[in-house]
């Protein structure tokens, strides 16, 4: 049976496909010469073009953020909580555009995409990407939409780090940065997760030095171990306890090492598997590799308030207490970065046991300070 679709909802949606042929310069000193951007708006575009909010998508994002993509869909984009006729960032009044990034897997230019040189995929010679390289990618975005300014630029976590990155990269281009769950940059912790999913990937036999795809082969134990490490750090203490605590399976222990005995491992290895099926191994490093770079405080001698006052944004921070990803911490650095460079800024704190992934989830006090603040911007 079809999907009833929600009067609320964006509804049937279909991705655009933008190409590009003009060089772009990537951090890394390699070239992309061409590559292709996908991307999905909803809403419509007023005639000043002063509606536009640019949605940045988190380490496994892709464009789908909101509506059903047919009729038979049974899980619709993933903010779609937030997005839509009458939500936080109502379609009403705003014209939404939410893309793929580079190096995605999701329809982007990354490295599953054929290569034009060698007519292979890209595999492992697909250029490593900074979080710089994608926002200069969304400009040129903007470009082609005629986009001169952004009403908004809004992103949780690793989107939360691009809408920092264009205040500063296009000052003049933002008139709101929303920036939730997120970090000025990785910490030690944090870093080392990542290069513990990087290694679980890497030292997969089926990995063939990222050309997999060449051997008809997917590292999927690899990938499947490295979504299990990042899906703890997104869940709370208390949240995977309430769900899970120390439930079993069955009744009783098996007493090996392969059995699927409490629930907990039950569900990691779900996701895990689940996660493997439809995702790029190669995407998944890259991803994380921009995660761990982003550091805009370090050309400014680590002064966070410096690489700050070009930005001529204000400015909407949110965190969520059990966040141990992103911890309110790491916001208080931004706000704190912000104050002193003598920005517009509010800020939010969220009590909200579901971790890191609670920026995901439809919380009352989060959508209503959301769709507040949004709301003030509609023009």
């Amino acid at each position: 049976m079809p999907t009833a679709i929600p009067a609320d909802s964006v509804g049937l949606v279909s991705p655009k496909v933008e190409q590009f042929s003009e060089p772009l310069a990537l951090a890394c000193g390699r070239t992309l010469h061409d590559y292709q951007l996908i991307y999905e708006t909803y809403g419509e575009l007023n005639p000043a073009r002063s509606n536009a909010v640019l949605i940045c998508h988190a380490l496994s994002g892709h464009h789908h953020a909101a509506g059903l993509h047919d009729p038979q869909d049974r899980k619709p984009g993933w903010w779609d909580s937030c997005i839509g006729p009458g939500k936080a960032i109502d379609t009403n009044r705003f014209f939404v555009v939410s893309l793929n990034n580079l190096g995605g897997c999701n329809g982007s230019t990354g490295p599953s995409s054929t290569n034009p040189q060698t007519g292979r995929p890209y595999g492992a010679d697909f250029p490593v990407v900074t979080v710089e390289d994608w926002v200069n990618s969304q400009a040129r975005l903007a470009d082609v939409l005629g986009i001169e300014q952004w009403a908004a630029v809004v992103g949780g976590s690793l989107g939360g780090m691009q809408a920092l990155q264009w205040t500063m990269s296009y000052p003049e281009r933002v008139r709101h940065c929303v920036a939730i769950a997120s970090a000025p940059k990785l910490s030690a912790q944090n870093i080392a997760f990542n290069e513990v999913a990087r290694q679980a990937i890497l030292s997969d036999p089926e990995f063939h030095g990222g050309h997999f795809l060449e051997q008809n082969v997917i590292p999927r134990r690899g990938l499947m171990l490295a979504r299990m490490v990042g899906h703890i750090t997104y869940l709370s203490d208390d949240a995977m306890g309430t769900k899970f605590g120390r439930g079993l399976k069955s009744e009783k222990l098996n007493y090996d090492f392969n059995s699927v005995e409490f629930q907990v491992e039950s569900y990691l290895r779900y996701q895990g598997e689940e996660f493997s099926s439809r995702f790029d191994a190669n995407t998944y490093l890259l991803m994380t590799k921009a995660l761990d770079y982003f550091d805009p405080a370090a050309a400014h001698d680590d002064d966070l308030a410096q690489a700050l006052s070009v930005a001529q944004a204000d400015f909407c921070v949110m965190s969520f207490t059990t966040d141990w990803r992103f911890s309110p911490e790491r916001s208080h650095e931004i706000v704190d970065a912000l104050m002193a460079a003598r920005k517009n800024v509010c800020y939010l704190e969220i009590d909200a046991p579901q971790g890191h992934d609670a920026f995901l989830i439809p919380i009352p006090r989060y959508l209503q300070a959301f769709r507040g603040y949004m709301n003030r911007i509609a023009v």
